[in-house]
């Protein structure tokens, strides 16, 4: 493939102009705050500060399925904090979260607030918080930390990677199209060929590894990831289809991916979240 670019890489890089593309606004390569704002803090045990992206969505998919189990003790606020728009730089968000990154959770149903970030660790927390959807047995919990830290491990390379040169970057860059596409595929093939041998990723039973997964490659394969369904002839994995149509039947799920979502149909979504019957008010008002 001929080289397209003189680009030759400085000495020293130094951050002297804007990256271009979607995110470029926000994009900096310093930490902490960029304003002081307090976060709201609502009248559930768990504040979530989060947005309807797939890293957000892992999260409320848990907590409805955690209350449609009847544990009451995870009602939770879920709190818009907008991406795009730097919220995720405010003093009280940087204080739950030093990497500025959505979800952040604070648990504030014991003496003291527990703040959680990073969605991987949520989704363990409130699994060991509730004793659900994590198997209890050696074998089975090892297979579910290793396919759940799979996608921690993964992920970036579909999002930062893939996601970002194919659909967000300001030039289309054949090099990185094609790097992060092959390795995105070759992820999507790890998890058919799971999926071939089991019913959800981590065996028989739904589990966390499913939930953080699914919005991430079950959401790529159903074509609602960066518009690239037939670029990566997602219909050639017909296990994650399989998968991915099961966990959509999901109420919970269904219900998931709806709050903090501030893009497509306005029927899917509920900005904000603070009581079940949110969801209602959506539909009714759609």
């Amino acid at each position: 493939m001929p080289n397209s670019s003189q680009y030759v890489p400085p000495k020293v890089w130094t951050w002297n102009k804007p990256s271009g593309g979607r995110f470029a606004n926000i994009n900096r390569p310093i930490a902490g705050p960029t304003h002081d704002k307090e976060l709201p803090i609502g009248r559930h045990p768990l504040q979530l500060y989060s947005l309807g992206t797939p890293n957000g969505v892992k999260v409320t998919i848990m907590l409805e399925e955690l209350l449609a189990l009847g544990h009451s003790g995870a009602e939770y606020d879920a709190w818009l904090i907008n991406i795009g728009e730097g919220e995720q730089f405010s003093s009280g968000f940087v204080a739950v979260n030093p990497n500025s990154k959505i979800p952040a959770l604070v648990d504030r149903s014991g003496p003291a607030p527990i703040r959680v970030f990073e969605s991987g660790a949520i989704l363990l927390y409130l699994a060991e918080k509730f004793h659900a959807f994590l198997p209890a047995q050696p074998a089975e919990r090892a297979e579910c930390f290793s396919w759940l830290f799979w996608q921690v491990g993964s992920a970036p390379y579909l999002g930062g990677g893939f996601g970002h040169f194919y659909a967000y970057a300001p030039e289309k860059i054949e090099y990185a199209i094609d790097r992060f596409a092959m390795e995105v595929k070759r992820q999507l093939d790890v998890l058919d060929r799971r999926l071939a041998e089991s019913e959800f990723v981590a065996g028989a039973a739904y589990t966390i590894a499913d939930m953080a997964i699914f919005p991430w490659y079950g959401e790529l394969a159903k074509g609602s990831l960066y518009g690239a369904a037939e670029f990566l002839s997602v219909q050639d994995y017909r296990n994650v289809q399989r998968w991915a149509d099961v966990i959509l039947q999901r109420p919970a799920v269904k219900r998931g991916r709806m709050v903090n979502r501030i893009s497509g149909n306005p029927s899917g979504q509920l900005r904000e979240r603070h009581d079940a019957s949110d969801f209602e008010k959506v539909l009714r008002e759609s």
